[in-house]
């Protein structure tokens, strides 16, 4: 195993990891749960939910894979706070997203070679990314890693 597998496979040992520790904890969590706060004044677990599949979704045009599944689901779960949007999807229907987009965005990575990895994402111009070359889209998925567990740890408190 050369020096790029093995940091690819340490990257992906984590992200995987992590979306089968959310998977367990979101399976273990009713839909009654999901709707309660994680903290007085926070977000609901449904927010944190649909939160995650529109961070995710931003994930595919980072990387390069293709438009959003879910594109209206950015500006209720990014751009807007909990409780501010008047309708949002089900806790089922976001359950059902969630484990979608995981498979698509499971087969897209497998797509890229070991070396694609280390080219810049989307995000970044060309000119920057010779600047700063560590923007590639690995940091991508080591950013959303820390991200997912973030939320995780979150959703925790509403057991």
């Amino acid at each position: 195993m050369n020096s790029t597998d093995i940091i690819l496979k340490m990257v992906f040992d984590r992200w995987n990891a992590s979306l089968k520790a959310w998977d367990k904890l979101l399976n273990e969590l009713t839909d009654e749960q999901l709707q309660k706060e994680v903290a007085p004044g926070k977000n609901r677990g449904v927010y944190l939910l649909g939160h995650m599949i529109a961070v995710h979704d931003d994930m595919l045009v980072l990387l390069d894979m293709g438009e959003r599944l879910y594109p209206d689901w950015h500006q209720t779960f990014i751009d807007s706070p909990d409780k501010s949007v008047a309708v949002i999807p089900s806790v089922q229907e976001l359950r059902d997203s969630w484990r979608n987009q995981c498979e698509v965005i499971k087969q897209r990575l497998e797509n890229l070679s070991p070396g694609d990895w280390f080219d810049r994402h989307t995000a970044i111009s060309a000119e920057d990314f010779v600047k700063e070359p560590h923007r590639n889209k690995l940091n991508i998925i080591v950013t959303r890693t820390t991200h997912l567990n973030y939320h995780t740890g979150q959703l925790i408190l509403l057991k």
